[in-house]
């Protein structure tokens, strides 16, 4: 889905960096930007992008608050 290009790249400064990837993810829709998050988790926490886990409703509770 996703690849890095290597071959693309830099040097500049950290502001300018920060400015350019402001820039960039402002041209993005937010389907895209959430695409890219939902890409980037099951990166980080090891599960396949088209079968995320379940959430576990034994460690969560609700209750309803008093007013």
């Amino acid at each position: 889905m996703f690849k890095l290009d290597r071959t693309v790249g830099k040097g500049q400064t950290h502001e300018e960096a920060s400015a350019n990837q402001a820039a960039y993810w402002k041209t993005k829709t937010v389907d895209e930007r959430l695409a890219v998050v939902m890409y980037l988790n099951s990166i980080a926490y090891n599960f396949d992008i088209n079968n995320p886990p379940r959430l576990d409703r034994t460690v969560f509770r609700t209750r309803k608050h008093e007013t």
